[in-house]
């Protein structure tokens, strides 16, 4: 699964795009996808600046898997 294909599943289901960001960065109260290097992807909480629940994975494709499963 790619970034795009997770969020035409994401408007698909009726989630709002400010309770996700698949780009990356400290948005309020999101879960957030971010790539961090060639084979580094993080899929978070972000709260008030910070993150919480880090998860990180090797393809993009395992990334977008949990956060679609955090997001359900």
């Amino acid at each position: 699964m790619t970034k795009e294909e997770l969020e035409a599943i994401l408007i698909e289901r009726g989630i709002p795009s400010y309770a996700y960001s698949l780009k990356g960065g400290l948005p309020n109260d999101s879960m957030v996808l971010n790539q961090k290097g060639l084979n580094c992807w993080e899929v978070y909480y972000s709260e008030r600046g910070g993150k919480s629940i880090l998860e990180t994975f090797k393809t993009e494709s395992e990334a977008c898997q949990c956060l679609l499963y955090r997001m359900s």
